[in-house]
């Protein structure tokens, strides 16, 4: 074989070699956050931790029944108020790109997705806390909202715009109105890529502590209505690991563990139907 080719074949190698092992570094501080958790929640994750509510402060026992089903309502109220509003930005975007509102609807969401969650949750204190003079669960829903909003307005952009335009044009040329032809044609067409959006703007917020301090503040009960305080596993988590209790330190790490199954399963659900769009 030729030194040349032998050469380049060589470097070929080396270069692969090295992308690969660079692709693998950042698995690596995941998998020791993964291993840690593992290791220092399995032990007090059990059904009476997942099922129960906490006992008071220095008595040892106790569950996050109370944050589980906070975290369900706060992701729910927030999906609630982000996802019609970001599927109808989105669509406006990719239907009417071309003006000069969308361009500035489009920079304004960039913007939105940079801003630091804790200024989101001073602006939510501002808008909701102070008028009802209280801390509730509606005012941790729109702070995450508001977090959820540029993910699922720029997610659902992209997927419509991947749309063929003949579809678009074989429905108007039939005589059905834009609306229609949105609603029946574009937005079916695309579901599975908005679907995937909304799942990661979910998990995007599942975990976020700072927004929630200052409008959910926490509540050791069970709690289903939107106008009172509520917990959340990002909150008990905050909240037991800075106590002087070793046992909340020891459920810091169970709730830790809760919390991280419930990002990675919202993940790889996104990543299926990403997948399952590709087939498509």
């Amino acid at each position: 074989m030729d030194k040349g080719v032998t050469r380049r074949l060589w470097k070929d190698r080396v270069a692969t070699l090295l992308v690969t092992i660079l692709a693998l570094v950042p698995l690596i501080p995941l998998a020791l956050i993964l291993l840690q958790l593992a290791v220092k929640g399995i032990t007090s994750l059990n059904l009476q931790f997942l099922t129960s509510l906490p006992h008071p402060p220095g008595e040892e026992g106790g569950g996050v029944l109370n944050a589980i089903v906070g975290t369900a309502v706060l992701l729910a109220l927030a999906s609630a108020l982000a996802v019609p509003t970001g599927i109808l930005a989105g669509i406006y975007l990719s239907e009417y790109r071309d003006r000069t509102l969308p361009h500035a609807v489009r920079m304004a969401a960039d913007l939105l997705q940079g801003t630091p969650s804790i200024v989101i949750g001073i602006l939510a204190y501002a808008w909701v806390v102070r008028p009802m003079h209280h801390f509730s669960a509606l005012a941790g829903g729109v702070a995450l909202a508001i977090i959820m909003l540029p993910v699922i307005v720029r997610t659902t952009e992209e997927v419509l715009v991947l749309v063929p335009r003949d579809l678009r044009e074989s429905a108007l040329a039939l005589g059905v109105p834009s609306w229609r032809m949105i609603l029946k044609v574009v937005l079916p067409t695309g579901m599975v890529g908005v679907t995937t959006g909304v799942l990661l703007s979910i998990a995007r917020v599942a975990g976020e502590t700072a927004p929630l301090l200052f409008t959910a503040f926490g509540n050791p009960f069970l709690s289903l209505k939107p106008t009172e305080p509520i917990d959340a596993l990002p909150l008990v988590i905050f909240n037991y690991a800075t106590s002087p209790y070793a046992d909340w330190w020891r459920q810091a790490w169970a709730a830790s563990l809760v919390l991280i199954v419930l990002v990675i399963l919202l993940n790889v659900a996104a990543r299926l139907l990403a997948r399952r769009m590709k087939g498509e």
